[in-house]
């Protein structure tokens, strides 16, 4: 059986990290469905906020393994005088069981566990398997990132870098090119010795001269040092640009008349997550916000989810500026441009085939990703002309919400990563 070691030690308010993560790996789908509906039910200020999660005491029993009853038994079961076979058994009045809230007598009960996700925990689940649609890094900005690269060796470095191998290689190479001289006149003068030596008792001079020589020479040797300082090589590494997934993501809202309290309140719940989801994912985006009724015009952040102004509608406006916006300062080939809409469909009826115009030749050949999202069920003339273009870009969505429970599952479903189902 496997060694399993568990880090008690405390950590952040008396929470074990480890166990911590363990715990929401091992009941992710439980935790999951609560996140998808605690979204739902709540205000669009209080999406990014902490929530407490309740798993039922069924999903968190363990498996118990205990001596089951061996052998034969026969045993005899009193019968009854008042059911038969097939007979349908009312339920009891105001039974123990429940989830822990009714008293009872009859032996001890389980309450359901419930614990606090916190608000990072919680937008970690609730954006999880989320992406930007066909994202290229294709660029190399102002501000590049960099990596290291290996660039052959140097003569400088840290000793974590120190290249072994290629040292040892360039020891060797130098002690044998010190050496080479020195052991062939070592060999020279040896084998004279050895040939004086037969001939001469060991007294003459130059057997004397002979021996002071090879002396000297074994010394010059034997001073050569193993390894010397010019030996050393460090791995060399030096920083690249890499390309950058520069990326921009247009939102555009209608806030015209036709589009009540109730409908711009589901246009911002779901703006609302897309901002989350791209500030919290992304550490270099733009955001371009554009609200638009018989007129567009590109606001900040505050000014797009709560300024009040209203008026007719005409949606080309949007898309016109939303053109303009990008040739002036997205070139197609640096940026991947990103689009999502909302609108309820509802648009002045000579301007939705414009709309559909604008769309197919001026603002889906540049785009990476287009989501149009309509904030009513109902079929308005909008959303037929832009039904038109689903068969012909793969790369443009559309899907309908009537009510806040639908925002979540739709913008899973618009920014799920390729490949992951929703």
């Amino acid at each position: 059986m496997p060694l399993q070691i568990i880090d008690r030690r405390l950590a952040g308010k008396n929470k074990s990290v480890g166990n911590r993560e363990r715990f929401v790996r091992r009941y992710k789908e439980q935790i999951a469905d609560a996140v998808r509906r605690a979204v739902s039910e709540r205000d669009i200020r209080n999406i990014e906020q902490a929530e407490n999660i309740t798993i039922p005491k069924k999903d968190i029993s363990e498996p118990l393994f205990h001596h089951g009853q061996g052998g034969i038994r026969d045993t005899v079961h009193p019968g009854n005088t008042d059911h038969v076979r097939g007979d349908r058994i009312q339920r009891p009045q105001g039974g123990a069981g429940g989830r822990g809230s009714q008293a009872s007598d009859s032996g001890e009960g389980e309450d359901d566990f419930t614990f606090t996700l916190t608000k990072e925990e919680f937008m970690q689940i609730f954006f999880e398997d989320l992406a930007l649609p066909h994202l290229l890094r294709t660029h190399i900005g102002e501000n590049p990132k960099w990596k290291s690269r290996r660039a052959g060796y140097s003569q400088d470095g840290t000793p974590n870098n120190l290249a072994v191998v290629r040292t040892m290689r360039g020891a060797l190479g130098r002690r044998i090119a010190l050496g080479k001289a020195p052991q062939g006149e070592l060999h020279s003068l040896q084998a004279q010795l050895d040939a004086l030596l037969a001939q001469d008792d060991g007294t003459s001079e130059v057997l004397a001269e002979l021996q002071g020589r090879i002396a000297a020479l074994q010394q010059r040797v034997g001073r050569i040092p193993f390894l010397d300082p010019i030996d050393l090589r460090f791995r060399a590494r030096t920083p690249v640009p890499v390309p950058s997934s520069q990326a921009v993501m247009f939102c555009l809202m209608d806030v015209s008349g036709s589009m009540d309290e109730a409908r711009k309140d589901l246009a911002k719940r779901f703006f609302i997550l897309l901002y989350l989801f791209l500030t919290r994912h992304y550490e270099t985006i733009d955001i371009v916000f554009i609200r638009h009724h018989t007129q567009a015009a590109e606001v900040t952040e505050d000014q797009f989810f709560h300024s009040t102004e209203s008026g007719g509608t005409v949606v080309s406006s949007a898309l016109v500026l939303l053109d303009q916006i990008i040739r002036a300062r997205y070139p197609v080939g640096d940026w991947n441009i990103y689009v999502a809409q909302a609108s309820d469909g509802d648009n002045f009826s000579n301007d939705s085939g414009n709309c559909r115009d604008l769309l197919a030749d001026r603002i889906l050949p540049v785009a990476r990703y287009f989501a149009y999202v309509q904030v009513a069920q109902e079929e308005q003339n909008l959303w037929e002309e832009y039904s038109q273009l689903l068969p012909l870009y793969p790369h443009f969505a559309m899907r309908k919400v009537g009510q806040p429970s639908d925002i979540y599952p739709v913008f899973r479903e618009l920014f799920k990563k390729e490949g992951v189902q929703a």
